[in-house]
C-alpha cells in the first residue's frame, strides 16, 4: 500500500508527469506536446474540446480500407469457420477476427510508431466494458457494453471503436463463456463502433446525448440484434427461411429492447462525462490525432 505523499506523488507522475523523484517510463513521456490546455488549471474553461471531428466529412483512406477488412475479410472467416470447421474452431475464428481488429487500428498510427498512452487507453476502455458486463451479470441483456464502444468510437475514431468492440466481448466471454457465437459477438458489437466512428467523422452522429441515445438504441436493436438473431439459427442447425427467421427475431425482440434500453441508459448519464475526461487526455497528451 502506497503512502499518502507517495501516492500523490505517483498520480502527479502519472498524469501531469510533474513528479520529482519518481522513475517514470521515459517512453510514455517523451515527446510530451505542451499545449495550452496543459497550462489551464480548470477543465470547464475548455467547453469547446467536446468531441469534434477536424476536417468532418472526409474519412482518411486507412478508414476506406477497413472497410474491405471489416466487411469482407470477418464475414468470410466466419463463414469458413461454420463450413469447413462446422462451429468446432470457434476459438480460432474468434482470435483471427481479433487480429482483424488489432489491424485498422495500427493503421492510424502509419508514419509514426504508437505511444504507450495511446494503446493504455484503448486497453483501458476494453476493460471498462468487459468490467461492466460484468457487474450487471444478475440482469440478462442489461449491458453497457455497446455505450462504452460507442463513446469510444466517437473520441477515437471507427477503428478504435471496432477495436474495443471486438476485444471487449471476447476478454468478457472467459467469464461468460467461450463458444460458437463470440466471434458472430465480436463481429456485432465491432460493427456498432465502427459505423459510429464512421457517422460521427461525417457530421451525421453528434456527441449531444440526444443523439447518442437514440444511434445507441437503434444500433443495438437493429445491428447486433439484426447480426445475433439469424446467427442464433446458424448456430442451432435451423433451415434459414422467412419464418425462422421471423420467429427468431420475434421471440429475440424483448433481450434486444432490454440490451438497447441499457445502452441508452448508460448513453445518457455516462456519454458526456466520459467524452469529456477523453477529449481533455487525447488534447492534452495530444493522443490519436484525426486526420
Amino acid at each position: 500500500m502506497l503512502q499518502k505523499d507517495n501516492l500523490e506523488l505517483f498520480l502527479d507522475a502519472f498524469f501531469d508527469g510533474k513528479g520529482e523523484g519518481l522513475p517514470v517510463d521515459p517512453d510514455f513521456w517523451k515527446d510530451e506536446p505542451q499545449t495550452a490546455v496543459q497550462e489551464k488549471e480548470s477543465w470547464m474553461e475548455y467547453p469547446e474540446v467536446m468531441a469534434v471531428p477536424k476536417r468532418k466529412g472526409r474519412l482518411p483512406a486507412r478508414t476506406r480500407a477497413a472497410v474491405f477488412l471489416i466487411l469482407f475479410l470477418i464475414p468470410v472467416t466466419i463463414l469458413i469457420g461454420i463450413t469447413l470447421f462446422k462451429d468446432r474452431k470457434y476459438l480460432v475464428i474468434s482470435m483471427a477476427i481479433a487480429l482483424y481488429s488489432v489491424c485498422p487500428f495500427f493503421m492510424i498510427f502509419e508514419g509514426r510508431k504508437p505511444q504507450a498512452r495511446e494503446l493504455l487507453v484503448i486497453a483501458v476502455l476494453a476493460a471498462i466494458a468487459v468490467a461492466g458486463r460484468a457487474a450487471f451479470f444478475m440482469v440478462p441483456s442489461f449491458k453497457p457494453v455497446a455505450a462504452v464502444v460507442i463513446i469510444a468510437a466517437v473520441c477515437f475514431g471507427a477503428e478504435s471503436g471496432f477495436l474495443v468492440g471486438a476485444v471487449s466481448m471476447l476478454a468478457s466471454n472467459m467469464l461468460f463463456g467461450q463458444g460458437p457465437w463470440t466471434p458472430w459477438q465480436m463481429f456485432a458489437m465491432g460493427i456498432i463502433g465502427f459505423l459510429a466512428g464512421i457517422l460521427f467523422q461525417k457530421g451525421w452522429l453528434k456527441a449531444g446525448r440526444i443523439s447518442l441515445c437514440v444511434f445507441g438504441f437503434l444500433a443495438t436493436v437493429f445491428i447486433y440484434g439484426g447480426i445475433m438473431n439469424p446467427a442464433s439459427l446458424v448456430m442451432m442447425s435451423y433451415a434459414i427461411n422467412w419464418k425462422n427467421l421471423l420467429a427468431i427475431y420475434m421471440s429475440g425482440l424483448p433481450v434486444d429492447l432490454v440490451h438497447a434500453s441499457a445502452t441508452v441508459l448508460f448513453l445518457w448519464f455516462a456519454g458526456r462525462p466520459m467524452i469529456e475526461k477523453l477529449e481533455r487526455i487525447k488534447i492534452k497528451y495530444g493522443m490519436i490525432p484525426e486526420d
